[in-house]
């Protein structure tokens, strides 16, 4: 059985609004977007409504959707992009620290990892919007891990090329302005959460 949260208008705004933030919708459209929500939130109580029938039972998962219909695809493309270059940087920079070498040969295996680990990256950040830098390194490991295993596994071990360690903070470089963001949203939803108690007119019920 899972727990249920309950959360206000308020609370319900500020995970919107973390949530369009952390995806890269502008500030106006931002605040046209929270008027606008605001609104009909307001009517539905009005109405004696909750505002559940407004967003839904996910609240994260209706920000996303408006967030997808309002941020323009290139942005959320190069978005994802900058995730999956975190990615390969990250792992690039912990492999030559561990090895304790300047470099890091690829292999087939390696080939086969990362090209999992962006199909799913790519597919899920475009239709959700909902990957961190965090859960893009866990989704990164989760599918792209056992697949290189079984190419290694089928003999696909062969060193194809080799990439310098400099390279590394070369690929960090592009998603460091998405991870101050994440930040910033999370910090601002965990916030608005702790700061506006639950009311009884006024309440959504969420899955924890």
């Amino acid at each position: 059985m899972s727990h249920q949260h309950t959360m206000t208008q308020q609370q319900i705004l500020a995970v919107c609004r973390s949530n369009w933030e952390y995806r890269g919708v502008d500030d106006r459209s931002v605040r046209e977007m929270l008027d606008e929500l605001s609104a009909h939130l307001e009517d539905a109580v009005a109405a004696g409504r909750t505002p559940q029938d407004v967003v839904g039972n996910d609240v994260t998962e209706f920000a996303a959707s408006w967030a997808r219909a309002r941020a323009p695809f290139a942005r959320r493309l190069l978005r994802t992009a900058a995730m999956l270059c975190f990615m390969i940087g990250w792992l690039l920079l912990a492999t030559c620290l561990l090895r304790w070498t300047t470099h890091r040969a690829v292999s087939v295996d390696d080939i086969t990892f990362w090209t999992v680990a962006a199909a799913v990256t790519i597919v899920w950040e475009l239709r959700r919007g909902s990957l961190g830098i965090g859960r893009s390194l866990a989704v990164a490991l989760v599918v792209g891990l056992p697949a290189a295993l079984l190419t290694r596994w089928l003999g696909g071990d062969g060193t194809l090329f080799t990439v310098p360690l400099w390279a590394a903070p070369v690929l960090l470089l592009p998603a460091l302005p998405y991870a101050v963001t994440d930040m910033r949203a999370r910090k601002n939803t965990a916030s608005g959460t702790d700061q506006d108690p639950p009311s009884d007119h006024a309440t959504v019920q969420l899955p924890s």
